[in-house]
């Protein structure tokens, strides 16, 4: 997929679907929850949303690496081993680099601070230790993403390629990674 011309926000968190809904009245806003559609239209959707709108922001919930985050997760949880890491990786970087999945500008991460341990960690420690501009804590409100959109940074993007990082997560020890904010 090419690159689009609006910038790319995916909202994460326990009320994202509900809130990207309620940013869609927002000026210069395209927003969608593909996040609940049924598994083959979720990608499709959010591409054509991405692809499709003249937005100056393009917002929807569904996540690129959500494989890889839920699998780092149970990985250092001890709920699965390193074999479904690698899976979900392997599968995520096909996917990236065939271009039927792109990273986003940026995430908003709703409510962190409400987030178990390890899963704060994904957002506030890997993920922000590898973006750490792109990846934005707010809390769980239309009105916090609202104001997080008003006000994102600049700074450098995603490890290019993604191959090397994303391979590497297994490595990424929970507080030992990025900086954990919230």
């Amino acid at each position: 997929m090419r690159r689009p011309t609006s910038t790319v926000v995916i909202v994460a968190g326990e009320q994202a679907a509900t809130v990207v809904t309620e940013v869609d009245h927002l000026s210069n806003v395209r927003a969608r929850a593909v996040g609940g559609l049924d598994l083959p239209d979720r990608a499709p959707a959010a591409r054509d949303l991405v692809v499709r709108s003249p937005a100056t922001y393009v917002v929807h919930d569904l996540d690129p690496l959500a494989e890889v985050a839920d699998a780092w997760v149970d990985l250092f949880d001890g709920a699965a081993g390193h074999g479904r890491l690698e899976v979900a990786t392997q599968t995520t970087v096909r996917t990236l680099r065939s271009g039927e999945a792109m990273l986003p500008d940026y995430y908003i991460v709703l409510g962190p601070e409400t987030m178990p341990p390890t899963r704060r960690h994904w957002w506030l420690g890997v993920l922000a230790g590898a973006a750490p501009a792109r990846v934005v804590p707010a809390p769980a409100s239309a009105a916090a993403v609202r104001d997080a959109l008003a006000s994102l940074g600049t700074g450098r993007w995603w490890p290019d390629p993604p191959d090397e990082w994303l391979r590497g997560l297994d490595r990424a020890v929970p507080d030992q990674v990025g900086g954990v904010r919230s």
